[in-house]
């Protein structure tokens, strides 16, 4: 069962965004902890493990791609699933962040209801 989330995006606004769509699909009982860009993210993961990771590709200091290769490539993070958001809406990035290991690259602007789609496996029941 899913505790903590780590949404990592340089947006505030977008972020929040996210942690909503989350809610709204049923993750109300989970912790979100957000970072501002993918070192951030690891530094955090570092500190306190998470359960999930849902990030933006563009970010300062380390993208989300840099990010994804770092998780996949720790043998003690390789089995943490990450969410890819990405405004780039090219299938061949997608694939090759599939390829990576991104759990699911998921398209800008997205909807709750796109959100559960991917995630539907994971979210808490009750």
């Amino acid at each position: 069962m899913m505790k903590k989330i780590l949404i990592a995006d340089d947006s505030g606004m977008a972020r929040m965004f996210v942690k909503r769509c989350l809610e709204a699909i049923g993750f109300r009982t989970v912790e979100f902890v957000e970072a501002e860009n993918g070192q951030d993210a690891l530094d955090k993961i570092d500190a306190d493990p998470v359960d999930l990771i849902v990030t933006d590709l563009t970010m300062p200091v380390m993208d989300g791609e840099s990010l994804l290769k770092k998780i996949k490539g720790e043998s003690r993070y390789a089995a943490l699933p990450v969410l890819v958001i990405s405004s780039a809406g090219n299938p061949a990035r997608e694939a090759e962040l599939r390829k990576n290991g991104a759990l699911a690259v998921l398209a800008k602007p997205f909807t709750p209801a796109d959100l559960y789609k991917v995630l539907h496996e994971f979210i808490p029941e009750g």
